[in-house]
């Protein structure tokens, strides 16, 4: 699950535009960046499958944070 949504971010970062203009360009700029951090976030998370609870772990801090 978590390679999907691995590959699904990178999908989404490396997806084109449509042919639009104007605001609904912007629109789906703004859908595809949302759309990339979501399924980066799913992405990075550790996951545990435990008496089948799966609990995913995303560590929010910054990269250069202590830990």
């Amino acid at each position: 699950m978590i390679a999907r949504f691995k590959l699904r971010a990178e999908a989404v970062r490396t997806r084109g535009l449509p042919p639009v203009e104007g605001p609904e360009r912007a629109r789906i700029r703004e859908q595809a960046q949302l759309d990339y951090m979501d399924y980066a976030m799913v992405g990075d998370a550790e996951a545990e499958l435990a008496d089948g609870i799966l609990t995913l772990r995303v560590d929010l801090r910054p990269k250069d944070a202590p830990t």
